[in-house]
This record gives C-alpha cells, structure tokens and sequence, in this order.
C-alpha cells in the first residue's frame, strides 16, 4: 500500500485540529434539550470566577436592544480578515453582527461584518412599537428571537420584521433570513416572507390566515433534520390571534408544514419568555401554548392552555399534551403556563417507570414535571395523573428552566433561584439551596458552565443591570457579580428575558446597545493533551499536542508550510525551554509538536505579547500513542482505494487500512523537530507497533511517519477476517494502548 496518495486526506486531518476541542453554540441555551447547560468549559472555574481575577474585558457596541442569545462558531475564515472565533448577535433595529469573540481592540473593535435589513430611503424600517398597541417588546420590533446555525453549511438563519411604506400603502413583513456565518451574504433562495394558513375544523370551518401585523416571533429558531422551525407570539393579548408553529426546509426555504393550536378559537400563543422549542431524539417538538380556547380533551383541534408535543414525522401534528386541571381558572386570571418554554432532562433524572423527562412552569409558579412519552392529557380535580405537581413552589416564570447534575434551576419573578433536586423521576418539593438575593419581575433565567461533573456555575443576567456567578450546588454562594467592581465591569442595561452564553472561557450577555464580553482578566492553560485522542495522562517525544485555555493567543494563526514556525497568532510556546513548532494558534487552543528529544516530565510555557499567559505540565512518555478522530468518534482512516474509511466507504477483510496517529514515539532515521519527514527514505518507529481490528489482532505493514509531515503517523495494517460492521480499532506502541476509533468492514 502506498504511502503518498492521501496527502488530500492528511491535510484536511491536520486542518481539522484547531476544531478539536472548541465548542459551537448553535441554538438557544446549547442543544434542544434547552436544559441550558455547557458541560465542556474547562477555563472557568469556581476558584478563578472572583473579581480579582475575572471581569469585563471589552464591550461592542450595537445599533439596537439584543433579545436573542448570542451565538458562537470557532474558526470562521472572514474574507480578506483571516481566521476568527465568531459571536453573532441580532438586534431589535433589524441589523445581525458577526464579531471576534475573543478581542474588541485593533482591527476587531469594528464588526468582521454586519448585515441591516433597513432601506430607510425606500421606506423600510423596524416596526415602532407603538403600532402594535402593545409594550412588551420596546422600542422597536426588528430581530426578536434567539438565531440558529447550521455549522456543516455555514448558514445562519434570523427571523426579521420590517414595516415597508409605499406611498400611502403600509405593509408588515417577515421575512426568514439565511445568511452566510462568513460574510453575512443572502445565500440562495434566502429570503422568503412568512406566510400561511389553516382550514378550520370546525362546522363551516374558516380558512385561518396568518396576518403578519398580528405576531411576533420571539420564541428562539429551531434546526432539526434539515427543518428549521419558527414559533409565533401575538403582541400582548389583542384581537384574534393563535399559536403558529411554521416550518422551513433549510436549504430552500420552501414551506414544509405549519401547525396552529386554534384553529376553531383563539390565543395560546408560543411565548416561552424567549426560549426555543426542545426536540426529543426522535425529532419530536415540545412548545407551551398560553391562554387560550381548549377542547382537546373533547377531541377538539383546539389546545391552549397546555404542553404540546408535536410530531414532526410527516409534517406537525399533535402527538400528546397536558392540560393542568385548573387550566380555565388560570386562562381567566391571565396565569398561563405559557409564559416559559421547558428543559428535557436526561436520563439519569427519570426512573425505569418514567425515563424521558420534561420539566416546565407558568406564571402560576406551580412545577411541573412530566413523562415525555405519556404527558397525560387532562384530568378532573388535580394533576395526579402527571409526574409531579409542585403548587406554588416559585415566582412566575418567564424564560426557562436549566438542568445539571439532578439538579433543577428556576428564577422566578419576585423570587430567588433556586435549585432542586431530583432522583428516580421525584423532585424535592423545597429548593434544596436558594441565592440570598431576589429577583425582581420577570426574574432570570439560568444557564450553567461546568467542566463534566465539576466546576458547575449558574450564571444569570439581572433585570437591574448585573451579570451573577453562583456556585451551582449552593446557590447560597455567590462567586461573583459585575457590581462588585463596577467601575470595571459594569453591564449596562439589560434586556428582560435574556440569557448570557458561556463558552471558552468567556460569557458574553446582549444589552439595550452593546455586547459586553467577559472573562479571565489575565491568560490561563487548562490542559495539555495528545492532539489525536485527548488524553491527558503523557505525551511523546515527537508527538502532536495541544494545549487549551483562555488568552493563550492575540490572534489565529494557522501554519502554511513546513518546517513549523516557532510563532504563531503571536504566541510561542517552549517545552522545558525548548521552543515547539507550532501548527496552529488562537486564544483557546494551541497545536504543537513536542520536541523529539526530550524526557521526564514536560513544562509547556505559552507566551503572548513578551508576557507568559498560561504554563502546564505533563509527563513523558517513549510512547503515548492516539488515533486521530473525526465525527461520530470515526478513526482517521484510509482504505486500499484511497477513499476515507466510512459507513460509504468500508475496508474488505484482508485489504490494507491506513490508520493516522502520533505519538509512537522514536523513529530511524530521526526527523528533526518541526520539519517534515522524508518521501524518500522512510522514516519508521522503533518501537514495537501492534494493532487490532474489532479485538482481532490485525498484521502491521508498516509503522512511520508520514511523508511530508511533522508528527504525524500512519499505520498500515490488514483487516482480519470479519463479517461486515463496524468495529474498533487500536494501535500499541512499545506497549502502551491508544484509544479506540471505529473502522467500517464490509
């Protein structure tokens, strides 16, 4: 097999490094569970979080109020401005900002690009407030709703409201934007007005129109299965008006269903306080209908007043609900459960009676909790038909819940956070820690960072203007807030309803004018691991590394050419003051090769600026192998044919595979540090090198370096004789086990 046709491959393997680590927040509170929490911040930690050492560290400034969540894509290529770390932010006058997430000095105090969807010359504007007759969204209505991204297309989709005037004719329009995460551009087909209707049901039934005056769309966009799904809100409670629930093929934006929870009546709108729908595993759609007509318990298509679940199979139909039992009394005394969305527990918080969790509440600020695959409908005199029901427990809730560690967090209006526990599918019915401080209507809304199981921290923007830390396992501890240095850090202006995001090392929270970004006031390492498995525990001599933190680089830098440059982003990192040559730099994460003769334990320094930022340290090993990974956990591996291995494209039993990995240690002839290796006198490892496929062992044909790159091995081997699927494969080196990485067999 030769060695020399998948340096394609082996490029895209090496570019794919800097992404390794960094997380993307897509969609509103991280994933569509909606449980709001970031189990993969490694940089903020409940002992750095203090305000001696974390504060504000920049502010953008914006053209309107921010509703929606900021959102966050590492590693953007920018046409003609290199490589960013990327927070987009939408505002109420009508205008989506992409930003460096990362610096708000220089070059990145400007916008990487902004996007207006006003033409006040041609009599298109944002919609004053006041022509809806209603104040909840002030002082305009523009973007209102929480963004989505499709990172795999690089398409991020805005829902935007404009008033155009012709003439004497006013006209109020939305319209779904998809735009490109690099330059703001429309892409095809984008963007198409929002329209639609329904046939009544009902005796004679009227064809219902959705009238764009009419709404507003506030709760947060949904991607799900190439769909992207918008819900609807009417401004205050005038007129005739419903719960619309309208869907998108992502690509074409053409229609692909609409769902009214009305049809026959009137109201239940999708408030949610903001919050997006949450979709189960099986791509069904939960959202909260407010007061409203209800007779689905007569088998009517009427369902206000209730939690829905959608199937989304086929089109949007209604799969399951739950009405409360007092749901008319608290339609009559404006109460509804609509005023939040909900959070889809995992697992671990259900029992074997009642796995598949959801968790919600209303104004009423009575908890519901209820079983995904049986919500239970309505019942007569009480709710005992359901999971739990908690009276009173909390203020009304605007927003939505979060989960982490069979814990449930709620802010109420006029209450404090609290937390509950949960075990077996029961919560406690008291909090089990609650904050010291209250909060004022409409309360907050949490959204948790922890690294896995530690370093929980419940974070929540305060109506009053203040950014909050609270250690999430007691809430009695506060661990910071942007008064406490107000000179420094103060926030500005909130926007009621609003969620900060938290990501790499930084939180960052919209206000009435700006974006105020947050952090460590100083640069920090983390972790050093194998850059091809991640894992902690050693390193080689030779190897590819990588180091994550926060301020580990001004910039991003991306190595064009071999041998390795010592600087890049302008950091440079030394490894027992040795320098390393460097394959990429940025702010979170750096990728270098470990110098080849070294032993003992490896010191890695960063420095930036003339200043070291961050220092760990790792032992070394001769050997410390890993196999580079792509998605679905999929080895970096390359079949006879030179086609990437895959479901598509599979190994026979008895071919030859190519497996990438590094750290296996010492090679003859060596290479020096950070040059490529020959392709003419191969470079092999000197170690004893084994491997198997699906516990098998498997023949190694070879065992080197790459050609033409710097810490990079390939491993070919041959497939044993196994019936087609999909197995594991490992490599040893000197006796040391990699990880474990899927090959497909035909």
């Amino acid at each position: 097999m030769g060695l020399f046709r998948f340096r394609n491959f082996v490029r895209v393997c090496l570019a794919a490094l800097p992404l390794s680590a960094q997380l993307s927040v897509l969609t509103y509170q991280y994933d569509t569970s909606r449980a709001g929490a970031n189990v993969n911040e490694s940089v903020l930690t409940k002992a750095n979080v203090t305000a001696n050492q974390f504060g504000k560290l920049f502010s953008l400034p914006v053209d309107g109020y921010v509703y929606g969540q900021p959102l966050y894509l590492p590693n953007v290529t920018i046409p003609q401005k290199g490589i960013h770390d990327v927070v987009y932010v939408a505002t109420e006058h009508d205008s989506v900002y992409a930003f460096d997430a990362d610096a708000g000095s220089g070059a990145n105090s400007a916008p990487l690009w902004q996007v207006s969807f006003l033409k006040p010359g041609a009599g298109v504007t944002s919609v004053p407030y006041l022509d809806t007759g209603c104040g909840q969204i002030v002082p305009e209505l523009g973007i209102t709703s929480t963004p989505v991204i499709d990172a795999e297309s690089g398409t991020i989709y805005v829902v935007a409201m404009t008033k155009e005037t012709t003439g004497s004719v006013v006209a109020y329009v939305h319209r779904l934007h998809a735009l490109d995460v690099a330059t703001g551009a429309e892409k095809p087909g984008s963007p198409v007005a929002i329209q639609a209707s329904v046939p009544g049901t009902g005796e004679g039934g009227t064809t219902v129109v959705f009238r764009a005056k009419d709404y507003k769309q506030r709760a947060g966009l949904v991607l799900w299965n190439g769909i992207v799904y918008t819900a609807w809100a009417s401004h205050c409670d005038i007129g005739q008006y419903h719960g619309w629930l309208i869907a998108y093929d992502a690509k074409t934006l053409s229609q692909t269903a609409v769902y009214n929870n009305t049809p026959n009546g009137n109201e239940a709108s999708f408030w949610a306080g903001g919050a997006a729908p949450a979709v189960d595993a099986a791509g069904n759609i939960y959202v909260v209908g407010g007061n409203g007509t209800f007779d689905a318990a007569s088998k009517g298509p009427d369902a206000g007043e209730s939690y829905l679940k959608l199937s989304t199979s086929g089109g949007l139909a209604l799969a399951d609900y739950f009405a409360p039992f007092n749901y008319a009394s608290l339609n009559q005394s404006d109460l509804d459960v609509g005023s939040a969305g909900v959070a889809l527990l995992p697992d671990e918080a259900g029992s074997s009676q009642h796995p598949h969790l959801l968790v919600g509440a209303g104004k009423e600020g009575r908890i519901y909790l209820l079983d995904r695959d049986n919500l239970g409908k309505l019942q007569a005199g009480s709710d005992s038909q359901i999971v739990q029901s908690i009276p009173g427990a909390i203020g009304g809730l605007f927003g939505n819940p979060a989960y982490y560690k069979n814990t449930i967090y709620l802010c109420g209006a006029g209450d404090r956070l609290k937390a509950f526990a949960i075990t077996g599918a029961r919560m406690g019915t008291s909090p089990a820690s609650q904050s010291a401080a209250q909060f004022d209507y409409p309360g907050c809304v949490p959204t948790i960072s922890a690294n896995g199981t530690a370093d929980g921290i419940v974070w929540i923007l305060e109506a009053s203007g203040m950014l909050h830390a609270y250690d999430a396992s007691d809430l009695a501890a506060e661990l910071y807030n942007s008064n406490q240095n107000k000179t420094r850090d103060a926030l500005g202006a909130t926007v009621k309803f609003s969620v900060p995001t938290v990501v790499s090392g930084k939180v960052y929270a919209g206000t009435q004018d700006s974006l105020a970004v947050y952090g460590l006031l100083s640069g920090v390492a983390t972790a050093v691991a194998n850059a091809a498995s991640g894992d902690t525990a050693a390193l080689a001599p030779g190897s590819i590394a990588s180091l994550y933190g926060s301020g580990l680089a001004p910039s991003i830098g991306i190595a064009g050419t071999f041998p390795l440059p010592p600087v890049l982003g302008g950091a440079s990192v030394s490894v027992n003051g040795v320098a390393a040559p460097l394959f990429y730099a940025g702010p979170n994460q750096i990728n270098f090769q470990v110098p080849v003769l070294l032993s003992g334990n490896a010191a890695v320094t960063v420095t930036a600026g003339g200043l070291q930022t961050g220092a760990r340290s790792v032992p070394l090993r001769n050997t410390a192998p890993g196999i580079f990974l792509l998605p679905q956990g999929r080895a970096a591996a390359v079949n006879q044919d030179g086609s990437v291995n895959g479901p598509d494209r599979t190994a026979a039993p008895g071919s030859p595979l190519a497996v990438y990995a590094t750290g296996l240690g010492l090679v003859n002839p060596p290479v020096a540090t950070g040059a490529p290796a020959s392709a003419v006198t191969l470079s092999k490892v000197t170690a004893e090198v084994t491997a198997t496929v699906g516990g098998q062992p498997a023949t190694v044909l070879f065992a080197g370096l790459a050609p033409g790159y710097a810490g990079l091995y390939q491993v070919n081997l041959t497939v044993p004789q196994l019936a087609p699927g999909d197995y594991q494969v490992q490599i040893s080196a000197g006796g040391v086990a990699s990880n474990t990485a899927t090959v497909s067999v035909r």
